[in-house]
């Protein structure tokens, strides 16, 4: 092989990462499935496809490379191949908000009108660790159980209105759910100042976390 073919050889593979990534729905699926593996049918009902359109795109995910299955009768599981693919869609992310501002603008747009407050970043989130903040992993529990910030404790922001009433109000809360981009945390953030909370969003989640090199916690423990 020569010199001018194994360059375009070996760039061609790289530009199949990058096609696989060239959809704003795959790449929501890689950001779901860095919380933890889930079936076909789940993963079409929190992105909002059919589940043909679904599969499709996960094949698509799979012969790239980033994500693998196993199948358990007509159920196929997917979960992503290893922790470079959390890196590298953390990475990308990272790029866009760098490098398109309509990204950070977005953001700014849609959270402050739902929890109107700047998020809490990991290094403050690690220094609220130390003072004995109350984190709260507003996530499905299935995500929860998957891998979560230790110490955090699982509230399904579907629960949050009933059990907000056994919690004490002169804690400190940080919400955390999916990532940046995850809606979740900033209606929970809502939901615990209008009951007296001093409540924050962390600006992250586990895929932020992990790719900062710190460990999760796994199953239903705190």
């Amino acid at each position: 092989m020569k010199g001018r073919e194994f360059k375009d050889t070996i760039f061609e593979q790289f530009a199949r990462v990058a096609s696989a990534l060239a959809s704003p729905k795959r790449v929501e699926i890689i950001d779901l499935l860095s919380q933890g593996e889930r079936r076909v049918d789940s993963i079409a009902e929190v992105t909002g496809m059919s589940v043909a359109n679904t599969s499709r795109h996960l094949h698509i995910l799979r012969d790239a490379g980033m994500l693998t299955s196993t199948r358990k009768g007509l159920q196929i599981t997917y979960r992503v191949a290893d922790e470079s693919v959390v890196a590298g869609y953390v990475a990308l992310r990272t790029l866009a908000e760098s490098r398109i501002a309509e990204v950070n603008r977005l953001a700014e747009a849609f959270f402050s009108e739902i929890d109107g407050a700047d998020p809490v970043g990991l290094e403050e989130l690690l220094d609220r660790y130390e003072a004995g903040v109350m984190v709260v992993d507003v996530r499905p529990r299935l995500e929860y159980e998957a891998g979560h910030l230790p110490g955090a404790i699982s509230i399904p922001l579907e629960e949050l209105s009933e059990r907000i009433s056994e919690m004490n109000p002169a804690s400190s809360v940080v919400a955390y759910c999916r990532g940046p981009y995850c809606v979740l945390a900033a209606q929970a953030v809502a939901k615990f100042r209008s009951a007296g909370f001093q409540a924050e969003r962390f600006a992250g989640g586990p895929a932020d976390w992990r790719a900062a090199g710190l460990s999760l916690a796994i199953g239903d423990e705190a």
